[in-house]
């Protein structure tokens, strides 16, 4: 349980902002368990600027090639100190301290053909020049079959474990499993024989199935996805990934559902975008399948909603101390878990609406129309009628290769009054965006670029990753909703993807297509227990009375329900 940088602050975090955030969990949440703060990737690069990584950019490191704090940004590592008087304070709040660590060697130790630490070899002779990562430039991979290969490693984690870190979060390492499998083993040997224990997590995942066995015996958590945001899609998703690994889990080493992305994020430009009840929905699963939890928000700027997440202690329990945690039904989207209290017979037990509030099935779309760079068909017109509708969803979806440039515009979005009056959907907020990175805005392309779409700028419109999901509730009196379906003049001269089904779908009250939260039932048989039972709800913190034989509380749509159920002493 902890704090990590990446969500609010990207490459940019500072020893001034990681010492607040200490101080912040230090007061508010240690108490209830909280220990880890995290320092997040780029820490080495003076002039990092957020989401992006350089090219070429300014690494700082030491003479044997092994990477530095920045000094311009973390101050106390001058003289050589590199993070110990950082770690010094956090730990003398009584929490741990984190940083996170590219797989391999710098590309810059390897251009300066540096010497490792110990050896009579340098980096040229061990680096690995062909592997590289695919979005960070900075390092090579490590050869590990040449000699002065683990002695590099080994070197580092020496470095590492003298500042007193406590975790490393290595990264470019998880996927693919099988090509940096050596390199894996070769950290968990240098961790071993650093002198000073040290959990250790490997990103990003999707990490293999068929790796379970190796990873879980060198890592202590690994990532089962990638990058985890604030999207609905996303969390869907999570779903079926810890159910795969939840046979693989065992004490001290956790499939890894990432972090969670609560409050201030995104270097403070806005808060989360999932809803009160998709929260709980990701705390729910990630306590009852027994994932780390690493918040991601700025804590200096926490919310009473959030903190109230963070700080309950029953649902805590169930994250750290639950046992035989496990799947227990999936009933079209309606889900629910369940495990073990230790040293009792009574049972948690989690329940989820998993479902659309508006059915999304495509066959009840009432519009349907694709776009493809590589058809020449870059737009389709959408004119609607929505007389007596409530509600609006425009749904970009990638089809079948995959969703590289996939980037979608729905262009001029506007709606017709009984009047004949137009009003432009811009003019108000949707009431929920999902897309594919959080990649959404009404201001410029998915690639970052200005909108344009057949060689024109695109003046009014929304700009989405696909998969992207944009729900409206519309004005009463509109009757139709007209708009121009389109790719990003960046995809279509992008050399792959850009393929997108673009579908319109209307809620009206009555119809059936807009539906409120559904009861979800579990049988306490099922539990392996037989009524009169004691249910408590762990996250209104109430005694909802006694059940019989079945236990059926509604859940919103996208939300959750977390349960002790309690069985009567004999």
């Amino acid at each position: 349980m902890g704090w990590n940088s990446w969500d609010c602050f990207a490459t940019t975090v500072t020893e001034a902002q990681t010492r607040a955030q200490a101080e912040y969990m230090a007061g508010h949440l240690k108490k209830h368990g909280w220990e880890y703060v995290v320092v997040d990737i780029q820490w080495y690069e003076p002039g990092a600027t957020g989401y992006d990584y350089r090219k070429g950019a300014p690494l700082v490191m030491d003479e044997w090639g092994r990477l530095l704090p920045a000094e311009n940004r973390f101050p106390s590592a001058g003289g050589g100190a590199g993070f110990k008087l950082l770690v010094e304070h956090v730990h003398s709040l009584g929490l741990k301290f984190g940083i996170h660590l590219m797989r391999g060697i710098p590309r810059l130790a390897v251009e300066r053909n540096l010497p490792v630490k110990g050896t009579d070899v340098r980096a040229q002779d061990i680096a690995d020049m062909k592997s590289i990562c695919p979005w960070n430039p900075d390092m090579y991979g490590v050869d590990m079959s040449k000699p002065g290969a683990q002695e590099y490693y080994d070197s580092v984690f020496a470095l590492i474990a003298s500042w007193g870190v406590d975790y490393v979060k290595v990264d470019d390492i998880a996927r693919p499993y099988d090509a940096h499998s050596a390199e894996i083993e070769a950290i968990r040997k240098a961790i071993d024989q650093a002198g000073r224990p040290m959990v250790l997590s490997l990103s990003p995942g999707e990490t293999i199935i068929a790796a379970a066995e190796h990873v879980k015996r060198h890592a202590n958590l690994w990532r089962i996805s990638d990058d985890f945001w604030d999207n609905w899609p996303a969390l869907h998703e999570q779903f079926a990934r810890l159910d795969r690994w939840n046979p693989h889990r065992i004490s001290g080493a956790w499939p890894d559902a990432d972090m969670l992305p609560f409050g201030v994020i995104d270097l403070g430009k806005r808060t989360t975008r999932f809803t009160k009840d998709e929260q709980y929905t990701v705390m729910t699963l990630w306590s009852i399948a027994r994932s780390p939890l690493m918040h991601g928000g700025d804590m200096t700027k926490m919310d009473e909603f959030t903190l109230s997440l963070l700080t309950n202690d029953d649902v805590l329990a169930v994250n750290q101390r639950s046992e035989n945690n496990r799947p227990l039904f999936n009933r079209d989207n309606l889900i629910g878990w369940m495990a073990d209290v230790p040293g009792s017979p009574d049972k948690y037990v989690a329940l989820f609406n998993a479902r659309e509030r508006i059915e999304l099935a495509p066959e009840r779309a009432v519009f349907r129309g694709g776009v493809s760079r590589d058809a020449g068909r870059q737009s389709v017109a959408v004119d609607l009628e929505v007389t007596g509708a409530t509600s609006l969803v425009l749904v970009a979806d990638p089809t079948v290769d995959g969703t590289t440039w996939d980037h979608a515009l729905w262009i001029d979005p506007r709606v017709v009054m009984a009047d004949g009056s137009e009003r432009s959907l811009l003019d108000q907020s949707w009431t929920r965006a999902d897309a594919f990175w959080s990649n959404l805005s009404t201001e410029k392309a998915p690639g970052g670029g200005r909108m344009s779409s057949g060689g024109k700028p695109v003046a009014r419109g929304i700009g989405a990753h696909a998969p992207a999901l944009i729900e409206y509730a519309l004005p009463a009196g509109a009757v139709r909703f007209l708009a121009t379906a389109a790719l990003d003049d960046a995809a279509v001269k992008a050399t792959k993807g850009g393929s997108v089904e673009f579908r319109v779908f209307v809620g009206r009250p009555g119809d059936g297509s807009e539906r409120p939260g559904l009861p979800v039932e579990v049988a306490l048989k099922d539990l392996g227990i037989s009524g009169p039972v004691k249910v408590r709800d762990l996250w209104a913190k109430q005694d909802l009375g006694e059940i019989g034989e079945r236990f059926a509380p509604v859940i919103p749509w996208h939300g959750a329900g977390l349960y002790r159920v309690s069985v009567p002493a004999p």
